[in-house]
């Protein structure tokens, strides 16, 4: 395929989802509609607390529905706040979603695979006032503001209960967290766990949780494929890189504490429909739709150039590396772009692929694509086989990363990119 052909068919998708995407019903990040806005307030100290993207789980397909049944679901958080909304989807289904209750909770500290609330915590979810609603097919919603203290670094439990098979349910694939199912009935308010008989390893309908305070840091959003959601690093464990940018960022002062979004999903790609929709195609829902966005760290491109059909042609996924940038920029987001790391051992990798990875890597260093680059590449090769993962930092598949890789990751990036001093460049 023809560089023209391929542009001129980015360019076609991009209009397709800009015209076809229905009106969303994600609420904006500094001036929901409603309660959303009535619960901007003043803090102790005088200043405007405002809304901050403190976790995402990007939907990355369907799986069948649980009618009857709720669906405890567990997500990590990088900051808090006074106060918290969740963000739930029908983006992907079919039909409308009947949803019979919401809660939100804290999760016994220390206990990442057991279903029970710490004592106190549990809160209903209302959307509107409602506690029941019916979602469209197609279409995102925002509750309203939850009078929940939600710390950082802590788990919370959103639970679900869908009383009919309203079809397809929306769900993010690969979690890497136990998550959990009472099959009868709502229990969504139970303060123990002992109806959750069922673990799963998907987060269902929920794609992410806002918190309320005083940081003005805003939040990064980490854009990518299986390295970013996860995969390698140990279940239940929160070891992600995105999670481990969270920890070093917890040293900054709150008021300067970005939160961290993770918009991974396994097989995704940047110019083609795969696992999800291709990162071109879902910039609005999993990108700028979120709280507070102020910068996109951009890790995609492997599955590309070892997929079928492959990008033979370097051009192509520099052309769509700066489509994205232009696309964040427009909406005054700064993009960090990371260089694709080596899978040299992998069933996939073949030395003409190798050459397309070594010539993208090139272009992201040198031509000044992003307005900052985190070298992952140079931080994860082995110098003795530079086409292969520091075997240290492979979990076996030569791949992926394990936790030790994740953190080697994370450490990279210059954390100045993300809470710089100045204003960004725009190349």
């Amino acid at each position: 395929m023809t560089r023209a052909i391929m542009l001129r068919r980015l360019l076609v998708t991009l209009v397709t989802t800009l015209v076809l995407t229905p009106p969303s019903a994600i609420a904006e990040a500094e001036s929901g509609p409603g309660p959303i806005a009535a619960a901007r307030a003043e803090n102790r100290n005088g200043a405007r607390d405002t809304w901050t993207g403190s976790w995402e789980g990007a939907a990355s397909g369907t799986a069948p529905a649980l009618p009857g049944a709720s669906i405890r679901n567990v997500v990590h958080t990088s900051v808090g706040g006074r106060a918290a909304r969740v963000r739930l989807s029908n983006r992907l289904g079919t039909a409308p979603l009947q949803l019979g209750s919401v809660t939100l909770a804290l999760q016994i500290p220390g206990a990442p695979a057991r279903p029970g609330t710490v004592a106190g915590t549990m809160r209903t979810v209302t959307f509107g006032g409602a506690r029941s609603l019916t979602v469209p097919a197609g279409r995102d919603v925002v509750s309203d503001p939850v009078a929940l203290t939600v710390p950082a670094d802590a788990n919370l439990l959103v639970s679900v209960h869908t009383p009919a098979d309203s079809g397809p349910a929306t769900f993010h694939r690969s979690a890497l967290q136990a998550n959990f199912v009472a099959p009868g009935g709502d229990r969504t308010a139970d303060e123990g766990g002992a109806a959750y008989t069922t673990t799963v390893g998907n987060w269902y309908y929920v794609t992410g949780v806002d918190v309320l305070g005083p940081s003005t840091a805003g939040s990064v959003v980490a854009l990518g494929d299986s390295i970013t959601d996860g995969t390698g690093s140990s279940f239940s464990a929160d070891h992600r890189w995105p999670d481990r940018l969270a920890d070093r960022l917890r040293d900054l002062p709150a008021g300067r504490r970005p939160g961290v979004l993770n918009a991974g999903i396994s097989g995704n790609r940047v110019l083609r429909e795969g696992r999800g929709p291709s990162a071109l195609t879902r910039l609005d829902t999993d990108v700028f739709s979120r709280s507070g966005v102020r910068t996109m760290i951009v890790l995609e491109g492997i599955n590309d150039i070892k997929g079928s059909p492959e990008v033979t042609d370097p051009l192509d996924l520099e052309n769509a590396y700066r489509l994205l940038v232009r696309r964040a920029h427009a909406r005054g987001i700064r993009v960090i772009g990371a260089t694709i790391t080596p899978y040299g051992g992998h069933s996939a990798y073949t030395p003409a692929r190798e050459a397309v990875r070594l010539a993208v890597n090139d272009a992201i260093r040198t031509r000044r694509i992003f307005d900052a680059v985190a070298d992952f590449d140079a931080t994860v090769r082995d110098p003795a086989r530079p086409n292969r993962i520091l075997p240290g930092y492979d979990p076996g598949d030569h791949l992926h990363f394990n936790d030790t890789g994740m953190r080697a990751l994370a450490d990279t990036i210059d954390l100045t990119a993300i809470v710089p001093t100045g204003a960004a460049r725009h190349p």
